[in-house]
């Protein structure tokens, strides 16, 4: 009970900032600034896979060197649970504050390292044998912080806004895709081929970077929302984990299919370049704008998201564009392939995304706020991270089979169907937390 009163106390305090500074101020930004980076750097590294290759990679096959190039990318995801695990852990006996000051700090040194690196033909094996340092590296940050920085934002807000403020990370997301593709296009039009391999892909990279400074500066002034105790401070991260495991199992299994669901819808519309060029046959500069409407629109449909939550709850904004989604996605792949155009691409792109943005705004509120502070953190982590390296890390290369073995072009509806039923069914059984206090220890 005393425990609980001094984390409503910290809470409190941390409103009383919030209300002082408010979102305008970096609070909230700062928050959002590594998932953010995140999917700058994964539609900037997919948009330059090719040149990448060609720096790091080189083959007399250019097919040898560009899978290279994407399996050096996946090899990021492979570290993701183990920061979840660790990183998670660590907020939760140490503070959201450091663990977000750590995960930003790692983030950006892996994304430089990948920029500044000289290419194969001047240092030789090095050069790869850096990059895939620095991705271990990028992966191992990302996998710890959504946990922290989505438990920093649910913790300091007023109970009646937890929703709008967390849904910022979701349109975050969309945010970075955006300005990811606006980089990604203006650079491939401004540049011809040859500058674009030596250096047009990390002046991209180098861009992103330049947000780092001003969010870490915030970070560092950032009030503590986490009640620490001596006994929370002297516990292990196994010790965190083992309390996670063995006292909250099911809200970390609904959390982890909940969160599955999102993601694959979400690297479902990440792939909707790669399928307009391969399965519909559409050209490049068509294909290219499928990023941009889905930025555009994981933005408006995120905020409304957390909006909703807090007006109707989360479980009806997490099910019902998430049941929608299902029953319309094949009909809407149906008519895609049946009229392939920008037009057609578009809409299926943004529906996809609207309705994915909506349901996922939700349920990245619901989770922390169904975990006690103690193992709020390491919760949403670990389910994270494992969804994102089990299904983000794999659907590109799920999608590619299925329609191989399949020769059906509509195989990425039936993937999004069945990985949405198994999320409605989660989230059905999550509990209803719109305005009850966090739960304490």
């Amino acid at each position: 009970m005393m425990t609980a009163s001094l984390a409503q106390g910290s809470n409190q305090e941390g409103q009383a900032e919030l209300k002082r500074r408010g979102p305008e101020g970096g609070i909230v930004f700062a928050c959002v600034l590594g998932n953010a980076l995140e999917f700058y750097d994964f539609t900037t590294y997919t948009f330059f896979a090719v040149e990448i290759g060609k720096s790091f990679f080189p083959n007399h096959d250019p097919v040898v060197s560009l899978l290279i190039s994407v399996a050096t990318f996946g090899v990021g995801f492979v570290t993701r649970p183990l920061g979840g695990l660790v990183i998670g852990a660590f907020a939760d006996h140490a503070g959201r504050k450091p663990a977000m000051i750590l995960t930003i700090a790692l983030m950006a040194i892996g994304m430089l390292l990948l920029a500044l690196t000289p290419p194969f033909s001047s240092i030789g094996y090095a050069a790869p044998v850096i990059v895939v340092a620095a991705r271990l590296l990028q992966g191992f940050a990302l996998g710890g912080e959504v946990g922290p920085a989505t438990s920093y934002l649910v913790e300091i807000a007023p109970d009646d806004r937890r929703g709008r403020l967390a849904s910022w990370q979701i349109a975050s997301q969309g945010t970075a895709l955006l300005a990811a593709g606006i980089v990604g296009f203006t650079l491939a039009h401004l540049l011809p081929p040859h500058a674009m391999t030596l250096w047009g892909w990390r002046i991209a990279l180098l861009l992103g970077l330049t947000i780092v400074p001003g969010g870490l500066y915030i970070r560092r002034r950032l009030p503590e929302t986490a009640h620490l105790t001596q006994e929370r401070r002297r516990a292990s991260a196994a010790r965190v984990l083992g309390r996670l495991l063995s006292r909250h199992p099911l809200p970390l299994v609904l959390a982890l299919v909940a969160i599955m669901a999102s993601t694959i819808s979400t690297y479902v519309g990440l792939y909707m370049t790669t399928y307009a060029e391969t399965a519909l046959h559409l050209h490049t500069p068509t294909a290219i704008t499928a990023p941009l409407i889905g930025g555009i629109t994981t933005i408006v449909f995120a905020l409304a998201g957390g909006w909703l939550a807090d007006r109707f709850g989360r479980r009806v904004v997490m099910l019902l564009p998430r049941i929608i989604l299902v029953l319309a996605i094949y009909p809407a792949f149906l008519f895609l392939n049946g009229h392939a155009s920008l037009v057609t691409l578009l809409m299926t792109t943004g529906l996809m995304s609207a309705l994915g943005s909506l349901s996922s705004a939700a349920v990245i509120v619901a989770v922390p706020e169904s975990l006690p502070e103690s193992v709020r953190a390491s919760g949403l982590s670990t389910a994270y991270a494992f969804a994102v390296t089990v299904f983000g890390g794999t659907t590109q290369f799920v999608l590619t089979w299925l329609i191989k073995v399949s020769h059906d072009p509509l195989s990425p509806a039936w993937y999004m169907i069945v990985s949405g039923v198994l999320g409605v069914i989660a989230m059905a059984l999550m509990p209803e937390t719109k305005g009850k206090p966090l739960p304490g220890d």
